[in-house]
């Protein structure tokens, strides 16, 4: 469980009035003073987030630019020192935090993903290798900085559920896909000529380098607004940063489709005749790059069973048309035998995921986040399999299975996957209720209402005799009710009037 996060401001509006002091009008002196007196007394208290230590970075140097033009000096190196500063720790605090990893990206990659404009990474190399730019590019480079921080820090922050275009405009996430078929080309040619895997090193390495780049890519793009700057100065594991978790589901969805750990072909969907796991060749092409990324990314075998499971406990869609109702059954059937091997060699892998990097008993202190629990795996497949299950056929087999052979040589969860699987299939019912029977139900309600208030009572001798209308406001009171001895009925006269139930109004007895 993550610890919460802690953030400078009491409540968003500081923030929102911070916000409003910097960019309401640009020359505002007095508000923008505010907002560096603001900004300087919650770093006193608490380390700030880049962006916000950026920005004090930038308005003190703005605020002393402004004054030196008010007094007309014409010193301006300390002025370019400073501004070149704020511009190289800006740049380097949203770059340095990506570059995470076996293998590096470049500034410019990185830049780009974030939305960042060239020209200030340049400015930044110039900076620092080259002669101090000049005061005009620096002055410009600033207002843009910070306007960058307006559409990407501060408004995703005030309003996280708002799209802003500085989002839209970020380049889209590629496929992994095609990595991934590079792979599995030439972990085939080498599992079945062993000869071939010098040939191969350095090309298999150069896939393995760009799947990390990928991994690194989906992590600037992944949609964390708010909270991804505060996850940039955590001190905390991989295990929990929301970008990495994303970026290792966006992998594990693409490693679980057909063509990557299910293979095209049925025949090769077939399990290992000795465990319930993938055959020995399928193993042999993947685990290479599993074990490759699971020491850099722990947490990849955790991604990859919680995106299995919930494929293996998903329902199934059954697609139909009402004009070849025959035809697609006969298609759907065939659909389905083809899915049960699918989900057959999923479950397969669940397992072998389980039993390669799974938590060991005597180990009671793992990071729920990184290390594989064989005890969870079984409670979810338990908890799906129960009653309110949405799934039936041979997707619930192939769950049935896979927790067959989770729980074997375990007695407690033995115990508890006895429970499920012995469990009586529950039979539909056929009192189930239809549109009939609600209307039958309106058509009594109907005539329950119209008995009550227009139905005449009847006699001792059988005649009817009219009821008595009572007053609005009035208890309704039958004629043959009696009042016990000592009581009686108060009226309108005794000063009693209607009111709330719980409600005490004093009334006056007559």
């Amino acid at each position: 469980m993550r610890l919460p996060r802690r953030v400078p401001w009491a409540h968003i509006g500081e923030l929102e009035q911070v916000c409003s002091w910097i960019y309401t009008d640009e020359n505002d002196l007095d508000a923008k003073e505010l907002a560096v007196n603001k900004l300087a007394a919650w770093k006193a208290v608490t380390s700030l987030p880049h962006a916000l230590e950026s920005a004090h970075a930038l308005l003190t140097v703005t605020l002393h630019d402004m004054a030196l033009q008010s007094q007309g000096s014409s010193s301006y190196l300390s002025l370019r020192q400073g501004y070149s500063t704020a511009v190289i720790r800006l740049v380097n605090g949203l770059v340095d935090p990506l570059q995470l990893g076996a293998y590096a990206r470049s500034i410019n990659s990185i830049a780009a993903q974030l939305g960042l404009p060239q020209w200030l990474v340049e400015l930044r190399h110039a900076a620092t290798h080259e002669d101090l730019p000049s005061i005009e590019v620096l002055r410009e480079a600033a207002r843009q900085a910070m306007a960058w921080l307006l559409n990407n820090y501060f408004l995703p922050t005030l309003n996280p559920s708002a799209p802003y275009a500085s989002q839209l405009q970020r380049p889209a996430l590629r496929p992994i896909a095609p990595l991934l078929k590079q792979y599995k080309a030439l972990a085939k040619a080498t599992a079945r000529d062993a000869s071939l895997a010098t040939k191969f090193r350095h090309d298999m390495a150069r896939l393995l380098r760009d799947v990390e780049r990928w991994i690194a890519e989906a992590k600037v793009a992944a949609p964390v607004a708010a909270t991804a700057w505060d996850d940039i100065d955590s001190e905390e594991g991989e295990g929990s940063d929301p970008r990495e978790r994303w970026a290792l589901d966006r992998l594990a969805e693409a490693l679980l489709e057909k063509g990557a750990l299910v293979p095209v072909s049925k025949k090769k969907r077939m399990l290992s005749s000795t465990a319930f796991h993938p055959s020995p060749f399928i193993l042999n092409i993947w685990t290479p790059l599993l074990a490759h990324l699971q020491s850099l990314h722990p947490s990849l075998p955790v991604a990859l069973i919680s995106n299995a499971v919930s494929h293996l406990s998903s329902q199934e869609q059954i697609a139909q048309t009402p004009d070849a109702d025959v035809v697609m059954l006969d298609a759907e059937q065939e659909k389905q035998k083809q899915d049960a091997t699918h989900d057959r060699c999923i479950a397969g892998w669940v397992n072998w995921l389980v039993d390669t990097y799974g938590r060991k008993e005597d180990d009671a202190y793992g990071d729920d986040d990184i290390y594989v629990s064989r005890a969870d795996v079984v409670s979810k497949l338990v908890a799906a399999l129960g009653p309110t299950r949405a799934f039936s056929g041979t997707r619930e087999k192939r769950v049935q299975e896979l927790l067959r052979a989770l729980s074997e040589g375990h007695p407690t969860l033995e115990k508890a996957a006895s429970l499920v699987l012995n469990m009586p299939r529950p039979v539909p019912s056929s009192q189930t209720w239809q549109e009939a029977d609600m209307l039958l139900m309106h058509e009594r309600l109907s005539t329950l209402l119209s008995l009550q208030t227009e139905a005449p009572s009847l006699e001792p001798n059988g005649r009817a005799e009219a009821v008595e209308t009572q007053p609005v406001g009035e208890p309704i009171v039958s004629p043959a009710s009696r009042l016990p001895p000592g009581w009686r009925r108060v009226s309108r006269d005794d000063g009693w009037k209607p009111s709330p139930i719980g409600v005490f109004v004093p009334c006056v007895a007559a």
